[in-house]
């Protein structure tokens, strides 16, 4: 998922500012992965969810108050019988998961285009330097081998649907630009996406 700065949200109370990480994080696992329709058998099957999260910012607090309301997803999925239990949902550190590094090079690498870094010269040389002609070699590796999977995919948009909402969860790659319903677009800020929030991955069992 990233947003662009140029989409400022209207009207946030002081709660929502001091809680825009989680607000957005939940968002993100409610409505980006489609997870109530991972269960197409759900008379005869129980799918139960794993979520691992990049250890999250803030108060142990906060977290512990995110995690609740994450769990109180199950009231929606169980109609599915869908299940998220408490000690699936894991913070996990991403030096101590190859999976998670792995989405940390691909999030860095999007990060790296989206934020025009691929243009950055050196001063003095006018120039781009040796890293960052490796970096958007990195990158073009990393869009022809989505490509193969979705011949044409822009990774400044978010991912479609293709006329079937349940690719949200079958799709094996997809990008979320994230704006709030009632924003207001300043032109002047368009020069900064941000690739946020962290890395996360969800598995089914």
């Amino acid at each position: 998922m990233f947003r662009q700065n140029a989409h400022v949200p209207n009207k946030l109370s002081k709660a929502q500012l001091n809680n825009s990480y989680f607000l957005l994080y939940y968002q993100f696992i409610k409505h980006s992965f489609g997870l109530d329709y991972c269960n197409k058998d759900a008379e005869n099957n129980k799918v139960f969810i794993k979520l691992y999260l990049d250890q999250l910012p803030d108060t142990k607090e906060k977290a512990k108050l995110f995690k609740e309301h994450i769990l109180n997803l199950n009231h929606v999925l169980n109609l599915n019988n869908i299940y998220i239990f408490s000690e699936d949902v894991t913070e996990i550190n991403s030096k101590n998961h190859v999976i998670l590094q792995c989405m940390d090079i691909i999030l860095g690498s999007m990060n790296f285009k989206l934020n025009n870094l691929d243009k950055v010269k050196n001063i003095e040389t006018n120039r781009r330097g040796k890293t960052t002609i490796a970096k958007e070699k990195l990158y073009k590796i990393i869009l022809y081998n989505i490509r193969e999977i979705y011949p044409g995919f822009n990774i400044g948009i978010t991912t479609g649907m293709r006329g079937n909402i349940e690719n949200r969860w079958l799709d094996a790659y997809r990008h979320w630009n994230f704006i709030a319903k009632d924003s207001t677009f300043h032109a002047k800020l368009t020069k900064k996406k941000l690739g946020t929030p962290s890395s996360l991955i969800v598995f089914q069992q």
